[in-house]
């Protein structure tokens, strides 16, 4: 009933316009940043919703520029370095931000704001639609709802963002256990949906059998400790004497790759391992069309779209319980999940698919079957829309 009520009111209007307020998104200097916020929009715009995209960085960081695959209007903003400036820092993005919204409110009506993160998007959303009088909705992508993880001012940070998803018509969690996360952390509760991030089961599509190198694996994250490369690593150790044609490759770039270079050289594997730095769309969609197993034991995911995108390309994956993944993997049917920092499980559950081919590809099919069900770019389209509307309606029931 909600969604008519909305459908019916904004059918009397101009296609329904999202502002879209991010901090990640494609630009000139990083092209595959932020592209899970970009991907969903072409596909809302066939859906006939109009999008305006304006991305937000700080000024102590690098200028970014708007590309034509990902048209953006970039602004900068005044923020304290760090977490210590991080709960202010929504309210200088919306002061510098309410001058070019008021503008293109005037111009082309908003029908709704889509926040991403709390800090500082959605701090800045929430006084944008208390000025304007826009509804607005914010995303959270990872499991550091509240911001406070080993943060000197987490009190602060977890009032803040606090204060945003009270706020929000809605709050889009990304899998079950963000969204668990959340409602176990605010004083009352929230209206909170669970959206799935999606893939292009087009530009992540399987690979003819003969194009997969055997005992090939691969990564995809950036180098930093919580991604769990280093257990990847002594696991590899383990299994060489009897793969000894074992390879790994890791796509992503970040300041521990000077430590897990030196990891490799101690344990007898770095002629094995290859970092490859960051890469296109296209490259890790055929990277992942040629490993044999992808696999990232990462401590700390929301969903993890690199774990979506293997799966569309009918590879078997390994990750760990306890994460947002938990949602789509269902061991052993398309994919394993291990103990986080389990070197002795991460092993096992690697030989068994490097022994079995057959077990394998029976994985990998059954995955990408997982990914086409319900967790491709269209899924992930349609879904948005249902918030957008319920979003709508219930200001239009309260107003």
């Amino acid at each position: 009933m909600q969604r008519n009520l909305a459908q019916s009111a904004l059918n009397q209007t101009p296609p329904f316009h999202v502002l879209t307020l991010t901090p990640f998104f494609p630009s000139r200097e990083n092209d595959v940043n932020g592209c899970f916020v970009k991907e969903p929009l072409d596909l809302l715009a066939e859906l006939g919703f109009s999008s305006t995209v304006i991305a937000a960085t700080p000024l102590h960081h690098s200028r970014r520029h708007s590309i034509s695959s990902a048209p953006a209007t970039w602004v900068r903003y005044p923020q304290l370095p760090g977490l210590l400036g991080l709960p202010t820092a929504g309210r200088f993005l919306y002061t510098r931000l309410l001058s070019i919204v008021a503008k293109l409110h005037r111009e082309k009506p908003i029908h709704l704001i889509h926040a991403h993160a709390a800090l500082p998007c959605g701090r800045a959303a929430a006084l944008l639609s208390q000025r304007l009088d826009i509804p607005f909705v914010v995303s959270v992508h990872g499991l550091d709802v509240f911001n406070d993880s080993f943060a000197p001012n987490a009190r602060s940070l977890r009032q803040a963002s606090i204060d945003v998803y009270q706020a929000a018509q809605t709050v889009i969690c990304v899998s079950g256990k963000v969204r668990q996360i959340l409602q176990e952390g605010m004083p009352a509760i929230v209206n909170g949906a669970i959206v799935h991030n999606g893939v292009d089961p087009e530009l992540f599509s399987p690979a003819l059998a003969s194009a997969t190198h055997p005992h090939e694996l691969l990564a995809v994250g950036n180098l930093i400790p919580s991604k769990g490369q280093e257990l990847i690593l002594r696991a590899m150790h383990r299994l060489t004497s009897d793969f000894p044609n074992l390879e790994c490759r890791f796509i992503g770039e970040g300041p521990d790759q000077a430590r897990l270079e030196a990891l490799a050289r101690d344990l007898g594997i770095g002629a094995q391992v290859h970092f490859l730095g960051r890469q296109s769309r296209a490259a890790v969609a055929e990277a992942m069309r040629r490993c044999s197993a992808f696999v990232l034991p990462s401590r700390s995911e929301g969903l993890g779209c690199v774990y979506l995108e293997a799966m569309s390309c009918a590879k078997p994956v390994i990750a760990c319980r306890g994460q947002g993944i938990e949602d789509v993997i269902q061991p052993p049917k398309n994919g394993c999940l291990v103990s986080p920092d389990s070197q002795e499980e991460l092993a096992y559950s690697l030989r068994n698919f490097l022994e079995s081919p057959e077990f394998s590809a029976r994985a990998g099919g059954e995955a990408r079957q997982t990914i086409l069900n319900g967790f491709t770019l269209a899924h992930q389209a349609k879904h948005l829309t249902d918030v957008y509307f319920e979003a709508s309606a219930r200001v239009l029931r309260n107003s």
